[in-house]
């Protein structure tokens, strides 16, 4: 008699970061430990951001972020939340991206969640 066997496939999530912790040292990922304003995805680093001023940014500057086609970003302002210039709520709005605001602290677990559960996450975290 021969069995027959159902395999089922998922997606390995053993090169995904995590965000194992946020602090005035800086924010460590996957063992290294960053001091600067950093963009990510799941799947890795993407460049260190420039430490524009929250209030200062523009939706220019995202264009970078935005090629992994995130369905949402995550923008952690630091040891408190600050609020982004309201233009560009509304291009993430236009954009049909999801986009979020709080402290840093708030935006690596959240981020840590979301990249566990496979979805296309991005984030921008200042340090604290």
């Amino acid at each position: 008699m021969v069995r027959e066997a159902q395999l089922k496939f998922t997606r390995e999530l053993s090169a995904t970061l995590t965000i194992s912790g946020v602090g005035p040292d800086g924010i460590r990922i996957n063992e290294q430990l960053w001091d600067e304003t950093i963009a990510l995805t799941p799947d890795g680093i993407i460049h260190t951001w420039d430490p524009t001023p929250i209030a200062s940014l523009q939706e220019d500057r995202f264009a970078s972020l935005l090629t992994h086609s995130p369905e949402l970003v995550l923008i952690g302002t630091g040891a408190s939340n600050e609020f982004l210039p309201r233009e560009i709520m509304f291009a993430f709005a236009r954009l049909g991206v999801g986009l979020e605001v709080m402290d840093t602290a708030a935006a690596a677990r959240t981020f840590n969640v979301l990249a566990m559960e496979g979805r296309r996450v991005a984030a921008v975290l200042y340090p604290v």
